[in-house]
């Protein structure tokens, strides 16, 4: 059984998540990002880091915006960790939105998840899901990456799928690997043999669990974005 102060620690997260969010895709409205992408990515970013984002945000998006002009180019005085930070938080946006239309289709149509191995390949729907997680954050990931490099380095459409796929695959994949390994943990390692109950996607415990895990996907692509940025694969924010 779910100890109470988990769930409601578990409430209280998802909705500072959802109020950070909010707030910060109301303040964009009227400061408007240089690069149009990171309207969305600063957002979807604080659904899972909540505060912390939000102060990411304030002290190096926000903030920005009022001091830089409309290039898309980044300031010059933009620490070199932060400008990581925030490429991985790029690619994350990319890995949250994903995952979260792929654990619905799997919730309200669970057909879905037969189609990725559920029952042939796995006995387990979590990791057919996670097929159809890597899928579909892959294809935004990519997105997001495309309209960010092409625009930057004005590429052709061809050439900045090829810069987008090369700057993102990597990273993603390292962001994958930290939100399946905490989610496993989580699942296999706490809930079932210590609380006796499993995660699903319904209950307000999985959506909690998936902040922590995104936290736990960005701490693995962060050294993987460092050296995308040092090699000049990645556009530098």
């Amino acid at each position: 059984m779910v100890p109470l102060w988990l769930h409601v620690l578990g409430v209280l997260s998802l909705v500072s998540g959802v109020l950070a969010a909010g707030w910060i895709g109301w303040d964009e409205t009227h400061r408007s990002q240089p690069m149009w992408v990171m309207n969305i990515v600063w957002p979807v970013a604080a659904l899972f880091g909540t505060v912390l984002v939000l102060w990411g945000y304030l002290k190096f998006g926000r903030s920005a915006i009022g001091s830089a002009t409309k290039s898309r180019r980044r300031t010059p005085d933009t620490p070199f960790p932060v400008m990581v930070g925030k490429g991985a938080l790029h690619c994350g946006a990319g890995c949250t939105l994903g995952d979260i239309v792929a654990e619905s289709l799997a919730t309200f149509f669970p057909g879905v998840a037969l189609w990725f191995g559920w029952r042939s390949l796995f006995d387990e729907k979590m990791f057919a899901v996670w097929i159809l997680d890597y899928l579909l954050a892959f294809l935004l990931g990519v997105a997001f990456q495309y309209f960010t490099i092409r625009p930057m380095r004005g590429l052709s459409v061809r050439d900045g799928l090829i810069e987008a796929l090369k700057a993102d695959t990597l990273s993603l994949t390292a962001w994958q690997v930290g939100m399946y390994g905490f989610m496993a943990f989580a699942q296999f390692g706490v809930f079932r043999p210590v609380l006796g109950v499993s995660l699903t996607a319904d209950s307000v415990e999985f959506w909690f669990m998936m902040q922590l895990a995104m936290i736990a996907g960005f701490l693995t692509s962060y050294p993987v974005n460092w050296w995308l940025l040092k090699a000049g694969i990645k556009e530098r924010m």
